[in-house]
């Protein structure tokens, strides 16, 4: 994990990471993706899954 967090925070010029960086992709957001546990991730997931589908109910009660 140290390993690619430091790609993340540095990457190699040239390299497709950095290309990334370059193109406007926040790089940050990875690092703190790559910290989580895969529970965690399923859990967060989840999460947005919930408040969508939350979404989607509220758009559809409001068009009737």
């Amino acid at each position: 994990m140290a390993i690619a967090e430091e790609l993340l925070r540095n990457p190699r010029p040239g390299s497709r990471i950095a290309a990334a960086k370059e193109y406007g992709v926040d790089l940050t957001l990875l690092i703190e993706k790559i910290r989580l546990s895969p529970a965690e991730r399923v859990r967060r997931m989840q999460d947005v899954i919930e408040v969508a589908q939350q979404v989607r109910g509220a758009a559809r009660r409001r068009q009737k």
